[in-house]
């Protein structure tokens, strides 16, 4: 089992960048891919970008490529989400998910981190 804790989240003008973070508990993290995801008001959750256990094959959703980056560092226990060029659709929050690489399910979370991008 794993538990997900997000940071980084706040409030930055259209056009500016943010980092958020996520740390992981247990020893076990390199095992699992993950995600980050984000919900905006009144909207489902959404998928953001991806990442594989080991670090390769980053993904993303078409909305924010080219502008987010996600990464992870297994050694530190911690998955990253890089966020450039923010526009004012980008504001949500922001989810940290897990799941066992062989699983397609994220079966673990966090408890989100809010990203508020002003115009």
């Amino acid at each position: 089992q794993v538990q997900l804790v997000e940071s980084g989240g706040g409030l930055v003008q259209a056009g500016g960048s943010l980092r958020l973070s996520c740390a992981a508990s247990g020893r076990t993290f390199s095992m699992y891919a993950m995600g980050w995801f984000r919900q905006a008001p009144g909207k489902e959750r959404d998928f953001v970008a991806g990442i594989s256990s080991s670090g390769g094959r980053p993904y993303y959703a078409d909305p924010v490529k080219g502008r987010f980056t996600i990464s992870r560092d297994n050694a530190k226990n911690a998955v990253y989400l890089q966020m450039n060029s923010l526009k004012p659709e980008d504001t949500a929050v922001y989810y940290c998910a897990a799941r066992i690489g062989t699983s397609l399910t994220y079966a673990y979370w966090g408890q989100g981190t809010q990203v508020t991008v002003s115009s």
